[in-house]
């Protein structure tokens, strides 16, 4: 049976990304997914759909924290560490969501998801 158009396409897509351009894409889709709860407060589904979006988020952090960790990592130490700094700060203002839902507390994490998969993308075209 042939494969679904859409599946096939975001597989290619995966394929033929380089490791900034995915990450990009992975920050970029985490936000949405927090926009997408913030916009539809009011749903039926948003704590289903509040808690999956926060999940994704947090493994999407967790790994940039990993990744950073790594003393072999060649990014400058500064920028490591504000980064990873950055990271502990989603992390706390997302388990503060989860505690206290507030769709407004959800704007700066979307902020910083977009805007890092901005900056990435621009660096990679470098």
């Amino acid at each position: 049976m042939p494969q679904n158009p859409v599946n096939a396409y975001t597989t290619n897509q995966k394929e033929n990304l380089s490791g900034r351009e995915l990450e990009a894409s992975v920050l970029a889709r985490a936000g949405l997914m927090l926009k997408n709860v913030k916009d539809n407060w009011d749903g039926a589904d948003r704590d289903q759909k509040l808690l999956e979006a926060v999940k994704f988020n947090q493994k999407v952090w967790s790994f940039f924290q990993a990744e950073l960790s790594d003393p072999e990592n060649p990014l400058p130490q500064n920028l490591r560490e504000d980064i990873l700094n950055l990271s502990l700060f989603i992390d706390k203002r997302l388990f503060d969501v989860l505690a206290f839902p507030d769709p407004e507390k959800l704007s700066i994490v979307i902020d910083i998801d977009f805007n890092i998969a901005a900056g990435l993308r621009t660096n990679s075209d470098q």
